[in-house]
Order: C-alpha cells, then sequence, then structure tokens
C-alpha cells in the first residue's frame, strides 16, 4: 500500500507542486488549505506523515501541531515556514513538529524528507528488520525502552514521544554514561545537515526531561556536562 501523506497549506501554488512531487514519487495525498481543515483530516483519514505550513487561515500550525499531541495523535510532523524566525522553528519543535522547512524550498527535498522520516518508522516497526542491532530491554533505573516496539516507559507508565524524543532518548541510553556532544547526537538522530543548529537538541533534551525527570532543574538522569554536552546515567540512590 503506498503512504498517505496530508498536506496543509493555504497557497494553491505549493499544494499542487508538493502534490505533484509527491504523487510522481509513489505517495497518495491528502490536500487542505486551512489549518482546521488539516486538523480533522488528520484525525479522520489517518495520514502517515503531514506536511504542515506554519501560517494558516482558522488555525495555524502551531495550534495544529499542539492541538494533534494533545489528543495523542504522533503522526510524524515536516513543518513548513516562510519566516526565518528562530522562535517560530523552536516554538513549533518544542509543540511536537519532527522537522521544519524554511520557504522557498526545492519540492525535491520536501520528498527526501517525508521518505527519510517514513523509512526511518519502517525499519522501526518491522519487528524482522536485520537492522535492529539488539531486540532487547534498555533499562536504566526507572527507565525502560523497548526497541522492536519502539516504546518507552518511566514507572511503568508509557512514555509519548515524537519520534525524534524517541531517537533521542534510545541514543543516549544506547551509549549511557556516556558524554556526547551536541553535534554528535544531532548527526546521530538528524541524519542531515541542519546547518549546526544545536538548539534543536536541547529543545528536544528539555522535553525528555519533562517526561522522565521528577525535578528538571535538578535532573536525575539526563545530566548537562558544561562546555561538552549530554550524557545518560543511572540516577544516584539517596
Amino acid at each position: 500500500m503506498k503512504n498517505k501523506v496530508l498536506v496543509v497549506d493555504d497557497e494553491q501554488s505549493i499544494v499542487t507542486l508538493l502534490q505533484y512531487n509527491l504523487q510522481q514519487a509513489g505517495f497518495d495525498v491528502i490536500t487542505a488549505m486551512d489549518g482546521l481543515m488539516g486538523k480533522q483530516l488528520a484525525e479522520t483519514m489517518a495520514p502517515d506523515i503531514i506536511v504542515l505550513d506554519l501560517m494558516l487561515p482558522h488555525m495555524d500550525g502551531i495550534e495544529v501541531c499542539k492541538q494533534l499531541r494533545q489528543q495523542k495523535i504522533m503522526t510524524p510532523i515536516l513543518m513548513l515556514t516562510a519566516k526565518d524566525d528562530e522562535f517560530d522553528k523552536i516554538l513549533g519543535l518544542e509543540l511536537g513538529a519532527d522537522d521544519y522547512m524554511i520557504k522557498p524550498f526545492s519540492p525535491r527535498e520536501v520528498v527526501a524528507r517525508v521518505k527519510a522520516i517514513l523509512r526511518r518508522i519502517q525499519i522501526q516497526t518491522n519487528q524482522n528488520e536485520e537492522e535492529i542491532l539488539d531486540s532487547s530491554v534498555i533499562m536504566v533505573g526507572s527507565l525502560q525502552i523497548f526497541p522492536e516496539k519502539y516504546e518507552a516507559y518511566f514507572n511503568n507508565q508509557h512514555l509519548e514521544l515524537t519520534l525524534k524524543e524517541y531517537e533521542l532518548l534510545h541514543y543516549l541510553a544506547q551509549n549511557k554514561n556516556r558524554v556526547l556532544t551536541r553535534d554528535q547526537l544531532l548527526s546521530a538522530v538528524w541524519n542531515y545537515e541542519f546547518a549546526g543548529d544545536t538548539r534543536i537538541v536541547d529543545v528536544h533534551i528539555s522535553h525528555l526531561r519533562e517526561k522522565i525527570e521528577e525535578d528538571t532543574r535538578k535532573p536525575a538522569y539526563i545530566k548537562t556536562v558544561r562546555g561538552l554536552g549530554y550524557k545518560l546515567e543511572e540516577p544516584k540512590s539517596e
């Protein structure tokens, strides 16, 4: 079956361009011209990925992303923005977008990003995939990671994680007690150049801390190593 892509943008020329290129690449494409309709289609049509513009009528992309995540709809979101505004980029990622691109962009690059995200999901959810290196449970304190199921639990409670949050947590756990620089994390989790924007790593680290730390100001699991980066370690018993 073809993967289904939901494209939400209020510029008809962009919708037409993306629809054509995605269909040429073998995708089924659903489109919406405003945020409210995009949200409704995301809820009812179960797309495999959403290409979501930031500036939309009726409901902007940030609010669409926020409401979908609040409903525990974890469909990967590639956010598009015409603004070269760092605040908008970081805010979008903070609210659960998996990736972003700045307009103007090459439609081929959009297709490549969509394929990359879906390819990772396919690998991670395929139980017979040979590339899964370790099918055993990874345990760090009260944190449990199940690589084959692509799931994580904390205190026996299922963690609702975005694709990038999970990949980052998994990579940190695989390298437990090892200090990893922001550039290392950027390279390992985001497997394409992100123009050296290591703030993206900080945003996702902050998200993970909110989900597994009792006190985010004094983290017990994900430690900051000043001047270097981050490391995941067993919490110290009091």
